[in-house]
């Protein structure tokens, strides 16, 4: 019979080091904070469907900001690179992508002054996009925060950094501030119709994810713009958990100022309480956990005849398919007894 043979000697070194591993695994992490921002800087994402609104929302919301003495950035994260069009009367600025393949093929290094633009006391930016068919405009803002990185963004002094994001598409680049913790808190501009309530809620799906994964976003509310009276909004914003931060109406003096770029969040103007509050809640309101809504849910927000919701799903057949009769032929898959 043969002896068993001893067992591989395990250095102490080696023991000491898996019990380590071992009661590290076992910390349980901490639970996402709900607290408001701590940081002097508060970074702010704000999502919407595209043509919602969020660039007249924003520039305004920064203008009045910088009115009562906030150190504002605010960066436009839409390919369509028009957050700042307002802001500047209609004028486009040079876009942070655009002029780093300008300067590179230059052989020149991008300075702040190429890119960022400032107006009564607000700074601004565009970071811009490919052109059309020639790449990913999500892997585009990914590149524009490496360059901004580069720019020394992390020591930059300001109160407010609001980013404009497009709410259609929350992926790859656009889930950024999201998915990495980029910044504090979410706000979304929404209206009463299903398409910007859908937006809103697949934002709100974004930050549970995320927020499951230890992620620490929140959503700190919602701006309800071109308010009509009907209430969808409104009724979304309660069931998913977030508050209202400001109604914005369809009223025809904002459509027509609007649309001729003029700013309508001047202190002194008719407008200006409205923006004054909403600046006063965007600083002051912590993000929280949103409750997405089920499809089903989020229809049931509106009349039946409204969204179709009375439609039953027919499904099609292979005749329906082919236009005709089929032959259905005999099946060659191999069945074996007991499978």
């Amino acid at each position: 019979m043969n002896a068993a043979l001893p067992a591989t000697p395990v250095a102490p070194a080696q023991l000491s080091q898996a019990a380590a591993l071992r009661a590290e695994a076992a910390i349980e992490p901490d639970l996402p904070s709900t607290a408001a921002p701590t940081k002097k800087t508060q970074i702010i994402a704000i999502y919407g469907k595209g043509g919602i609104g969020k660039s007249f929302t924003l520039a305004n919301l920064s203008y009045m900001m910088a009115q009562q003495g906030r150190r504002v950035l605010l960066i436009g994260c839409d390919p369509k690179s028009d957050t700042t069009s307002l802001l500047f009367g209609g004028r486009s600025c040079p876009t942070i992508i655009e002029t780093s393949l300008r300067k590179k093929a230059a052989g020149e290094a991008v300075a702040i002054g190429d890119v960022c633009f400032k107006r009564d006391g607000v700074f601004a930016m565009e970071l811009g996009g490919p052109e059309v068919g020639r790449g990913c405009g999500g892997r585009g803002i990914i590149h524009g925060f490496e360059l901004l990185e580069k720019l020394g963004f992390h020591n930059w002094d300001f109160d407010y950094v609001l980013l404009d994001f497009l709410g259609d598409v929350v992926c790859g680049g656009f889930g950024l501030p999201i998915a990495r913790d980029m910044c504090q808190k979410v706000i979304v501009v929404a209206s009463n119709d299903l398409q910007s309530l859908y937006v809103a809620n697949n934002v709100c799906s974004a930050v549970e994810y995320f927020r499951k994964l230890g992620g620490n976003v929140g959503v700190a509310g919602m701006v309800i713009n071109k308010d009509d009276g009907t209430g969808e909004a409104q009724a979304f914003a309660e069931k998913a958990g977030v508050p209202v931060l400001a109604s914005i109406p369809a009223h025809e003096d904002i459509r027509r100022k609007s649309a001729a770029y003029e700013i309508i969040g001047r202190p002194g103007s008719p407008w200006a309480p409205l923006f004054e509050s909403l600046a006063q809640r965007v600083a002051e309101s912590p993000p929280v956990r949103p409750t997405p809504l089920s499809q089903d849910a989020l229809l049931g927000l509106f009349k039946g005849e409204t969204v179709g919701r009375d439609v039953v799903l027919d499904p099609a057949t292979m005749e329906d398919m082919c236009a005709g009769e089929t032959v259905t032929k005999p099946s060659l898959e191999v069945v074996y007894e007991g499978a």
